[in-house]
């Protein structure tokens, strides 16, 4: 859980100093026309978009752009056709890295990701080559000073397979397939999450320091900075006086 934890709160902190909304935008309206095309425009019936719509209202993206995103998915308005798929690879360290894209141009995108990897000391893999090492689990984090025992009796009440204290902050983990259950239980009782997702959790994870964790961190900031690049996971473990090292 490190890895996935702890990049998940720095991206978190540095989203909040990083002027980067429009693209944060564009990755959103990605995801709200696909999820909308694959599964329908309403989000009562469609997980996946009502995640992806919660996501873009935490961003305050305007009402209209997310319904133009679905109408676009739908099919009700004409829109961009995307491509998604997955990229596997290692970077610096040996630690396993899953990138989930979305674009228009796999091409290109396959380009862009294959430089930024090699660029930084990584390299991609075939399909399978690191995805064993991590698991599809829906997430609920909350900040410091939530009320554990609550959190842990609503969740495990709702059907989550564990609640955790990570450094302070309560994940509550779920399978995918509960996801919505477990989170509509913890919205109906008032408990604010910080975070709700369904997202790739490492079973194990790699220990990175030094030259090896300032590469990794930078080869990650710009996978994240793709336009195409909706996700990034990787299994590492850097502590917290080497990240706020790199983090500066």
């Amino acid at each position: 859980m490190a890895g996935h934890s702890k990049w998940a709160n720095i991206k978190h902190r540095k989203g909040a100093q990083d002027a980067k909304r429009g693209k944060t935008f564009t990755k959103l309206i990605k995801e709200i026309t696909i999820a909308a095309k694959i599964g329908g425009g309403d989000p009562d019936a469609n997980p996946r978009l009502r995640q992806a719509i919660d996501k873009a209202k935490a961003e305050n993206m305007p009402k209209d752009n997310i319904d133009r995103a679905v109408k676009k998915g739908t099919g009700d308005l004409e829109g961009v056709n995307y491509e998604e798929g997955t990229f596997e690879g290692y970077g610096p360290g040996g630690v396993a890295v899953i990138v989930e894209f979305m674009t228009d141009n796999r091409t290109r995108t396959v380009a862009d990701v294959r430089h930024i990897f090699s660029k930084h000391n990584g390299s991609l893999g075939v399909s399978g080559s690191v995805a064993f090492l991590f698991e599809r689990k829906g997430l609920i984090t909350f900040n410091e000073g939530a009320d554990f025992d609550a959190i842990f009796e609503a969740s495990l009440e709702a059907g989550a397979e564990d609640v955790k204290d990570e450094g302070g902050v309560t994940e509550v983990i779920t399978d995918p397939g509960d996801f919505e259950a477990v989170r509509k239980a913890l919205e109906e009782k008032d408990l604010g999450f910080e975070t709700a997702e369904v997202t790739m959790i490492p079973t194990t994870t790699t220990e990175v320091e030094g030259k090896s964790a300032e590469q990794l961190m930078k080869m990650i900031d710009k996978l994240e900075d793709n336009d195409d690049v909706q996700n990034v996971y990787a299994n590492f473990d850097i502590s917290d006086e080497e990240m706020t090292k790199i983090m500066g």
